[in-house]
């Protein structure tokens, strides 16, 4: 029997070649464009990373406090007078004892002058009258005056001898009103502006004029202000040995002082709950000034072995405090954290994170659970939008 084969056209053989190679080639195009969307879907996000570690976190108390001066005072005259010489300028560094300035000396040498006068007077009355007392108790021994003369000249011998002693009061007095013509330094410290010159007439302890003030400006003192809450742990530290302060002025621009706890008020002020505290400090370099606003940190203890991060892993969340751990992968996985309290850039993690995990400190914003990560600098803030938006417009620098 025989067999009849189907011819076909030549034309329709090479359409169905073309037609075939044209999808397989679509096909390899297809593939090729899932894999280039797949690779840029796990493309690593650039973040920067820290490490949780165990350390010893101080505990501390954060306050405001004004600097103090432990000694101020206000130097007056204690005589009238007329200011002879100022022995000093303005803003000057005094030490005790230093000569401020002179007062005229004449009227009070000339007072001084006139005591010693009435002093050597009573001396002479006095010699005299004791000398009739004697001779007259000679006599009464061989009964030739009364005893009522006897008494009046043994009278005028005491007599004598006190009006002597009160002219040596007068004396002393004299010579103590000279001595305030020279007004010295009671204490060390600086000197402020200086109220009356050469010329000026002073009157003694004049409530409304005062010559100038001295302000102790090392060591110095702080005063500041702790909620009542932090007394039991202020106490134990101070009973503990000495408690460390530090200040800084409150504009952020100066050195750091560092000094002690000296002093708890007796009582919590029940109007604000808080209690008064000072601090001294050394203050050599003058670091510190009366009057100033100043950042307090008192130091009540330590926390040994605690968990930290850098404050900037710790991010909000819906349900709380939340840090994104970079695993070995280079994965990230979103974790909810408990945080205890921060301090010097480091915060406190409770729980949710062990020592030696990665956390990511900075670009979560472009994370999402699962993302992967990449260690490297952040570019700044605009060219971060640029780089996620490539058909935003380039800004000329």
């Amino acid at each position: 029997m025989q067999t009849i084969r189907e011819s076909r056209p030549p034309g329709r053989i090479a359409r169905t070649a073309v037609l075939g190679a044209l999808g397989a080639a679509l096909l390899a195009a297809g593939c090729s464009r899932t894999s280039s969307a797949a690779d840029r879907g796990a493309a690593a996000i650039p973040v920067q990373i820290g490490k949780a570690t165990l350390q010893t976190l101080p505990i501390t108390q954060n306050s405001i406090g004004s600097v103090q001066s432990l000694r101020t005072v206000t130097v007056k005259s204690q005589v009238d007078g007329v200011i002879a010489a100022v022995n000093f300028r303005e803003g000057d560094e005094v030490q005790a004892g230093d000569l401020l300035i002179s007062l005229d000396r004449r009227p009070f040498e000339n007072n001084l002058l006139s005591a010693r006068a009435d002093l050597a007077n009573a001396r002479a009355q006095a010699a005299h009258a004791q000398a009739e007392a004697e001779r007259y108790q000679r006599l009464d021994q061989q009964q030739a005056i009364s005893k009522e003369q006897l008494a009046q000249l043994l009278t005028d011998a005491e007599s004598t001898k006190a009006q002597v002693q009160a002219r040596e009061a007068a004396v002393a007095n004299a010579e103590l009103q000279l001595g305030y013509t020279e007004i010295h330094a009671p204490i060390a410290g600086r000197t402020g502006q200086l109220n009356l010159h050469e010329g000026a007439l002073v009157k003694a302890n004049d409530s409304g004029s005062a010559l100038v003030t001295i302000n102790q400006l090392a060591p110095i003192a702080v005063a500041y202000s702790v909620p009542e809450g932090s007394l039991a742990a202020l106490r134990a530290a101070l009973d503990a040995g000495v408690v460390a302060v530090t200040a800084s002025p409150h504009d952020g621009v100066g050195k750091l002082a560092d000094g002690r706890l000296d002093f708890i008020d007796n009582a919590v002020d029940a109007t604000t709950g808080t209690i008064l505290l000072k601090a001294v400090f050394a203050n050599a370099d003058r670091t510190l000034w009366p009057g100033q606003f100043v950042d307090t940190v008192t130091r009540l203890g330590e926390e040994v072995g605690t968990v930290v991060v850098p404050s900037s892993a710790v991010q909000t969340g819906q349900r709380g405090s939340q840090v994104f751990v970079v695993k070995p992968d280079r994965t990230v996985d979103l974790r909810p954290v408990e945080t205890g309290r921060s301090a010097d850039g480091l915060i406190v993690i409770r729980s949710g994170v062990k020592a030696g995990e990665t956390v990511v400190t900075d670009g979560q914003l472009r994370l999402v659970p699962g993302a992967t990560v990449e260690n490297r600098p952040l570019l700044p803030p605009r060219e971060r939008g640029a780089a996620a938006d490539p058909a935003a417009p380039k800004q000329n620098s």
